[in-house]
């Protein structure tokens, strides 16, 4: 066989698997919106089984063969060329994949799906004693998971590795550590600057068919396309991108706070706009992949922080949204701006303001690197989630709903996914900087109901790039510099020193 033949059933035992994946994500996205309650055990052994078989497409040996008949021909000359990348990808997760036992592969599919039904139906109840046990089984099975891949340093590597490939843990905190001790240092400024009225009347309402709509029309107008996806309701918001031309997204949404449904939105939408403006032509192969979840955070923290709690944003969008909510026509729109721009500590971290989320995502990472080392067990989580709360934030939440319990990530098995959150932030800002100078004066384009640029701009710099670099070397395509956190300190201080007069 030639090295052509040998790439081409590359590619063909690659789309098969992509086809299977694919239908993996609507039962995923149809576990969470709209399954019947007595549906969720069947849907766990049709998860269960659905992994067993993209296990095994993965790891048959065969491609073990071809990939060895392709790594030593002409076709990786060119390493960021569509077939190079998708060779130096298909070898990585073979060999990543490989490594994981089929038994192993299935029952974390098993206990996930379970683990998150149970999630959606105890959190409200704040029932701990009944996901606790749940929990248990998902995190032992995940420091399986990282023993039988293997790593240099620590067992979070080898999770980490699964969102942000390269990325390792002793470097990752020694940015995000000083990262944070600034954001503490800013917030405390913060808190202690006079007070103005930051908040919106205690008698405001927000009908959820009327922030549906609007929200569904300001996603549309950034660039979401609705013929290639949809919006639902779930109990924690979330993307889903199925296949081109369906790109799913959902949020949750709160008739007394405007901020939780529609910042929502916005996020997701970012996550769907990228998934929506990939290489979509080479769809099946790994070209045509996110690069990294920390890129991909990216598009969502930016246009809802960056570009949708912007006062540019607001001057376009303000009007429409005091004709639909009879709450804002008497709030003049320098309050409604600092409103949603308020920094104050609070317990949920997808309701959290730009100062105080990243001490969020830390606080996620030291229990996440302390479970999987076994310094810490899920029994001990709920104290030492609170402890955390209370040293980073300086509250302490006063139910596990509103704790340890609040996000889906680990009842789903996603350890190692939250840190990829504070590298969106850093990425997005300096993503934003550049675009900046190549686009000129973003905000003026806002205000006047341009969004066209930016989102061309994006996919040309990052969506179109699909997998072809790995985050840092995407980042430094882009900017022409390394990551850099102190766009993301500049982007803040000046930010949050106009709206506090600091």
């Amino acid at each position: 066989m030639d090295h052509l033949q040998a790439y081409e059933e590359l590619l063909s035992r690659s789309t098969e698997t992509a086809y299977l994946v694919s239908a993996i994500s609507v039962l995923n996205w149809d576990q969470r919106t709209h399954i019947p309650p007595k549906g969720h055990p069947h849907r766990i052994a049709q998860l269960a089984e659905l992994a067993r078989e993209r296990h095994r497409k993965i790891t048959d040996p065969r491609i073990s063969e071809l990939l060895n008949v392709v790594e030593n021909s002409v076709l990786v000359k060119e390493p960021l060329s569509v077939e190079a990348v998708n060779i130096r990808e298909w070898r990585r997760t073979f060999d990543r994949i490989t490594r994981i036992p089929e038994a192993l592969a299935v029952e974390i599919a098993r206990a996930t799906a379970e683990g998150e039904s149970v999630w959606e139906r105890v959190r409200p109840a704040n029932d701990w004693p009944a996901f606790a046990p749940f929990l248990e089984r998902i995190v032992a099975l995940k420091r399986e998971e990282a023993q039988a891949i293997g790593y240099e340093e620590q067992p979070y590597d080898a999770l980490l590795d699964g969102f942000e490939p390269g990325q390792t843990t002793e470097p990752l905190e020694a940015m995000l550590r000083p990262l944070c001790d600034g954001l503490i240092d800013l917030l405390d400024i913060i808190l202690a600057a006079p007070k103005k009225r930051r908040s919106l009347p205690r008698a405001a309402r927000f009908r959820v068919p009327y922030q549906q709509a609007f929200a569904r029309e300001v996603a549309q107008k950034l660039g979401y396309d609705l013929g290639a996806g949809r919006m639902d309701v779930s109990a924690h918001p979330f993307t889903t991108g199925i296949g081109p031309g369906d790109v799913r997204i959902t949020s949750r949404y709160s008739e007394d706070d405007f901020n939780e449904g529609f910042f929502a939105v916005i996020h997701e939408a970012g996550h769907a706009m990228y998934h929506q403006g990939l290489p979509l032509e080479h769809w099946g192969a790994p070209f045509a992949r996110p690069v990294s979840l920390g890129i991909n955070e990216s598009q969502s923290r930016m246009w809802e922080n960056m570009v949708a709690r912007s006062w540019g944003f607001w001057q376009h969008f303000y009007p429409q949204a005091q004709d639909r909510f009879a709450s804002l026509r008497d709030v003049p729109m320098d309050r409604f701006f600092r409103a949603v721009n308020q920094v104050s500590p609070g317990f949920i971290r997808v309701e959290a303001d730009e100062v105080t989320y990243n001490l969020h995502i830390l606080m996620r990472l030291e229990l996440e690197i302390s479970l999987i080392r076994k310094d810490l067990s899920v029994k001990e989580l709920p104290d030492a989630w609170n402890e955390k709360t209370q040293r980073y934030l300086g509250i302490t939440p006063p139910t596990h709903a509103l704790g340890v319990m609040q996000d889906v990530h680990w009842s789903g098995g996603q350890i190692g996914y939250f840190p990829t959150y504070s590298l969106g932030n850093l990425y997005a800002a300096q993503f934003m900087a550049q675009a900046g100078r190549d686009l000129g004066n973003l905000s003026e384009q806002f205000a006047r109901g341009e969004f066209a640029p930016l989102l061309g701009w994006l996919r040309e710099k990052i969506h179109s790039q699909g997998s072809r670099y790995r985050a840092h070397d995407l980042v430094r395509h882009v900017t022409g510099e390394d990551l850099d956190p102190r766009y993301f300190i500049a982007y803040l201080n000046e930010k949050y020193g106009e709206l506090y007069n600091l």
